[in-house]
């Protein structure tokens, strides 16, 4: 299904940035359950960036069209299609484009290092095993794979890569520093359903937990403010057409 998300530009208050220049007619083709999409409509709903939404669930006739008209290139979503019919794959890929020219992304040469560094760990570390461990315990078609032996060894592997995440919060307020960047955005989209999801033991980790809440304080400030598609810094659908009030608006199961 597909829907026109709309949002406000954005002043900056309480430490999140403002948004660039506007960029008009993206299509974004994402999977409400998946956390690697969820990124791309938490950075637009920040950046108050309208866009239109392919709502591609896994199985989805939706999926399967868009695949079939070459709005995957690699196969996969999330895709974001530019006006001039150019297509972008790859979240983190998405991000770094969105970002690029507001403070999302820093300018600074070893500063923007650094959020890539984070983003890089993302992908290679944090995301095959925080999100592995909730799509067997999330997906029924994934329930075979959910040996008590391989849960076992994702929830040990899952808490020594938050612990990494939890040291630089213990010494500023972001990951990279004192401002938010898509390295925040890239970690926090999986980890902040790594308690409901994965069932990983959140409690352990006290600043990531109030890194969660700071976020979700600022989604408050920004849906208070009459920017109605900022529920999408919410949380994604746990799985698809859950019913769970908590996804992100303009999606539709």
């Amino acid at each position: 299904m597909v829907d026109v998300a709309q949002a406000g530009p954005h002043r900056r208050r309480g430490g999140l940035p403002d948004g660039g220049a506007a960029m008009t007619e993206l299509t974004l083709y994402s999977m409400p359950s998946s956390g690697n999409s969820y990124k791309m409509r938490l950075l637009l709903a920040l950046l108050g960036q309208p866009y239109v939404h392919v709502d591609c669930e896994d199985g989805s006739d939706a999926l399967s069209a868009a695949k079939s008209a070459g709005k995957t290139p690699l196969g996969k979503v999330p895709a974001l299609e530019l006006a001039d019919g150019t297509i972008l794959a790859e979240s983190n890929a998405i991000l770094t484009y969105l970002a690029d020219g507001t403070p999302w992304l820093p300018d600074d040469r070893l500063a923007r290092a650094q959020v890539l560094a984070w983003m890089f760990f993302e992908q290679n570390r944090h995301e095959p095993v925080i999100a592995v461990r909730a799509s067997l315990r999330m997906y029924a078609s994934r329930a075979h794979l959910a040996t008590p032996d391989r849960l076992a060894e994702l929830l040990q592997s899952g808490h020594e890569i938050l612990q990494i995440m939890e040291d630089p919060l213990c010494k500023s307020d972001w990951l990279t520093g004192d401002n938010p960047t898509i390295a925040d955005i890239a970690l926090y989209a999986y980890t902040h359903t790594a308690g409901s999801r994965g069932g990983f033991e959140m409690g352990r980790f006290p600043i990531h937990h109030q890194l969660v809440h700071t976020v979700h304080g600022h989604a408050g400030i920004y849906r208070a403010r009459g920017h109605s598609k900022v529920t999408d810094l919410f949380a994604y659908t746990d799985g698809a057409c859950s019913g769970n009030p908590g996804r992100a608006a303009g999606v539709h199961c």
